[in-house]
């Protein structure tokens, strides 16, 4: 398999597309990319993103899929293991991550907006970052297309920071399995999260997105926080009763 029409790759800040071109003018990416991403007949025409207008939410491929056993062979045996396992795997589609879910939830609200609004655009966009090489991609992609997931862009990153990625795609949430990166982005002032992948996963609904805010230090201003934090609990009750009038900043 491959991408489908209108899906966009992206290796090493090249964006490729399905018909062959390229942002970029040099040619070599495609061309490394094309002895990779074999050519298959798409099984249903994707509608073109509009992240101009949507919500962007950038999901690393740890997170959306288990790779937890491939993640070992890189770090025990090193890169070469870890590719010739990718490759001698790549008709095996990953199992769903922590994030499979919510990324599910995702489509189903875009769905659902098409049927009621069909003129409306997209609410949701999601792009796939990984930095892991174009011959694991291949697999990546099989995987997308055998969960039917409407993923059309993905983002390669070569091992290098997903910073200037995430800022090219307008990014407002950023999920991934490494806590660096996510700092990383959270300094950049980009919203994102650390996933865990748990011994067991949860079944949780994946036709209603349901989110979940915490008030302090997300929604609004960690002042009650650091009151707390600093002061103990008795304080941090005094101050909520003397400013219960007043709105939290955000």
């Amino acid at each position: 398999m491959s991408l489908n029409n209108g899906q966009t790759l992206t290796i090493s800040g090249h964006d490729l597309t399905r018909n062959g071109s390229s942002s970029s003018s040099s040619r070599a990416p495609w061309e490394d990319a094309r002895t990779v991403l074999k050519p298959s007949t798409p099984t249903r025409k994707p509608k073109p993103p509009k992240p101009e207008n949507a919500v962007t939410i950038a999901v690393s491929s740890r997170v959306l899929f288990n790779m937890e056993k491939e993640q070992q062979i890189y770090e025990q045996q090193g890169m070469e293991d870890y590719i010739k396992y990718q490759v001698e795997h790549e008709a095996e589609p990953f199992s769903p991550g922590p994030a499979f879910s919510f990324v599910k939830a995702l489509e189903a609200v875009n769905t659902q907006l098409r049927e009621l609004y069909p003129e409306s655009e997209e609410l949701f966009d999601v792009v796939l970052m990984t930095n892991n090489h174009a011959y694991v991609g291949l697999r990546l992609i099989n995987t997308i297309n055998h969960h039917k997931l409407f993923i059309e862009r993905f983002c390669m990153t070569g091992g290098n920071s997903p910073i200037g990625y995430l800022k090219a795609y307008h990014t407002n949430l950023y999920l991934s399995a490494d806590s660096g990166k996510v700092r990383e982005a959270l300094e950049e002032g980009i919203a994102a999260a650390t996933m865990f992948t748990p011994e067991k996963m949860t079944e949780v609904s994946e036709t209603q997105l349901r989110v979940a805010f915490d008030g302090d230090a997300v929604l609004f201003s960690d002042e009650s926080e650091r009151i707390y934090k600093a002061h103990g609990l008795d304080k941090f009750f005094e101050h909520e009763k003397a400013h219960e009038n007043k709105p939290l900043d955000h």
